[in-house]
């Protein structure tokens, strides 16, 4: 045994006390290696978005001019396009948001509450099953769907109906589809966290099953809402494939980002603010609500 051996011992012994009596420390070491890949990586991206926003496009050359200037946010306050387009795109993932709250409610209560644990986890295990395929071929698997004389239209035409096609509602339909798991998930596991015996003690008193959920299930589930949408609104918000795929004409403003990127990267910069901001106030409203505090 070399002499260096029990030199290089006794030095990790005396750093493995001073990590331990010094928490901060060993917490610090632990959070430096993420912390810089985030400031670096994520936050350096949005500041140099944010930076090339303020910069301009010569309109013979298409290079970038970094001269700094206001003008792509003016055009984004003043053209009509650009507000509609920005409210649209709000409206779609507020719909997606709701629609899929409304459908993860059931569908997480039976599997919570309901179905026998020996099958929860099997249940909850198909639940995220359509996670592990690939977007591009479930939103394509929904254009055969949604197409003229497609499944769809085949299962509604002894009704006298015919499917949406392609469109604003196709786009709601395969986004909530897509984002609906986000939103099972955390409210499953809020209702499993929900001791029994309030329901129970509800009951006893004379609530009906409205009232219990108003008043017992509903304010014990808001953080679990609250995080299933901040998924569910911010996926959609940013969302430009689906729409791409079975939107039609529908523009929403990650198709301008997308469509902008290389004729004018100020301008597309610009319109990447937008999503950014929308999440940041609604992060914000979420936040007021207490809905945050518990999770």
């Amino acid at each position: 045994m070399s002499k260096t051996e029990p030199a290089a011992g006794h030095t990790a012994r005396r750093l493995a006390g001073t990590l331990h009596r010094r928490p901060r420390l060993q917490l610090s070491l632990l959070l430096t290696a993420p912390l810089t890949w985030l400031i670096l990586a994520y936050l350096g991206s949005l500041t140099a978005l944010f930076m090339s926003a303020f910069w301009t496009t010569d309109t013979f050359t298409s290079n970038v001019v970094k001269v700094w200037s206001l003008d792509n946010f003016t055009t984004l306050l003043t053209a009509d396009v650009y507000r509609q387009v920005a409210l649209r795109s709000v409206g779609v993932a507020l719909a997606v948001t709701v629609i899929c709250v409304v459908i993860a409610f059931p569908v997480a209560f039976f599997t919570a509450r309901i179905a026998s644990p020996r099958w929860r986890p099997l249940l909850v295990v198909a639940i995220l099953t359509p996670l592990w395929a690939s977007y591009l071929v479930k939103a394509y698997a929904w254009r055969l769907i949604l197409a003229e004389g497609g499944l769809l239209d085949w299962l509604l035409a002894p009704f006298g109906l015919d499917g949406p096609g392609f469109g604003l509602i196709a786009t709601i339909l395969v986004l909530t589809y897509l984002w609906l798991p986000y939103m099972i998930l955390p409210i499953h596991t809020g209702l499993e966290q929900i001791p029994g015996n309030l329901l129970d003690a509800s009951s006893d008193l004379g609530a009906r099953t409205g009232r219990t959920f108003r008043s017992v299930v509903m304010p014990l589930l808001l953080p679990s809402v609250a995080a299933g949408s901040v998924f569910t609104f911010s996926l959609s918000l940013g969302d430009y494939i689906a729409v791409q795929i079975v939107g039609g004409k529908t523009q929403l403003i990650g198709n301008l980002i997308y469509s902008n990127i290389t004729l004018d990267l100020p301008l597309a910069a610009a319109l990447g603010t937008v999503p950014v901001v929308i999440i940041v106030f609604y992060l914000l409203a979420v936040r007021r609500t207490g809905a945050l505090s518990s999770l």
